[in-house]
């Protein structure tokens, strides 16, 4: 099956924008109906995050959440196998200086789980070499086109979350950007349970860790997907004041607060299917249940 998506996905990559973005609107719709699991979770967390929102208004962005999780999905086509220059000419980024200026340096790129992630690191493979951490997919045909997509720019190290920590360091001591995504439950496993949304959430205090461990500055970096197939905004904030403290749970406190002011720029736009409150405190229930 997955086969036969990659396929088609390439088969796209010529095709206007516009008109990528109008049939990943049709699809996402269509999606909405269809994925009943990926609908329920996304309406829970939806619901915990944004209780006083109205349930109507809460059930229009749950849709306008499919709708662009599609679009970033369909983009693919042009992310993936687009010349460089098409690349650049989409997805455009704001504050580079942040990060041109500090090249050599120990940097963390932290990347909250937006929709755009996938053009944002791909956009940035563009201006250097980094390295990063991915999810390895049980589909071994996925994940290898996962791995050479976010990687065929320049000499980009990508490891597989299973291989550890040590990689990621000795692509630092490189002299290369970490491109971190730690805004996700990985389990109880080393995590906190910190607020997100005024809610307990099982948060990894990496981002905190790794720059502490490594002395390195943490430049935050935003994609936001742009309407009508306009493409992408990329936006590398300047780095991190008074970070890492001495208290990893203040760090990661500041970390998901951080995130909630973003989502709140472009609520439909972060990663809703995701469990995110799926491991809990002792004694609480599942939300998932």
């Amino acid at each position: 099956m997955s086969r036969i998506a990659i396929a088609l996905l390439w088969l796209l990559r010529g095709l206007p924008t516009r008109l990528l973005a109008a049939l990943g609107d049709a699809l996402g719709t269509l999606l909405y109906g269809l994925i009943g699991e990926r609908r329920r979770v996304t309406r829970i967390n939806l619901a915990i995050c944004f209780p006083q929102m109205d349930p109507a208004a809460r059930a229009r962005l749950a849709r306008a959440h499919f709708r662009a999780v599609t679009r970033a999905v369909i983009d693919h086509a042009w992310l993936w196998w687009s010349p460089r220059s098409r690349i650049e000419q989409r997805v455009r980024i704001e504050g580079l200086e942040h990060l041109r200026g500090r090249r050599g340096r120990p940097l963390v790129l932290f990347a909250p789980h937006f929709v755009g992630l996938d053009a944002a690191a791909i956009r940035l493979s563009c201006e250097g070499d980094s390295v990063a951490m991915y999810s390895r997919q049980k589909d071994r045909y996925l994940s290898e086109v996962l791995r050479r997509g976010r990687t065929r720019f320049g000499d980009q190290r990508l490891f597989a979350r299973q291989d550890g920590i040590r990689p990621l360091l000795r692509g630092m001591r490189e002299g290369r950007p970490l491109f971190y995504l730690p805004d996700q439950d990985y389990g109880r496993r080393n995590a906190l349970f910190v607020p997100f949304f005024g809610v307990p959430a099982a948060t990894v205090p990496g981002l905190s860790r790794l720059a502490r461990l490594t002395r390195a500055q943490v430049l935050p970096v935003i994609a936001h997907m742009l309407p009508r197939g306009a493409g992408y905004v990329v936006r590398i904030e300047p780095p991190w004041q008074d970070f890492p403290t001495d208290d990893p749970v203040a760090d990661t406190r500041r970390m998901n607060a951080y995130i909630e002011q973003r989502i709140l720029e472009m609520p439909e736009q972060y990663n809703w299917m995701h469990k995110r409150f799926k491991t809990r405190p002792p004694g609480e229930a599942s939300f998932y249940a």
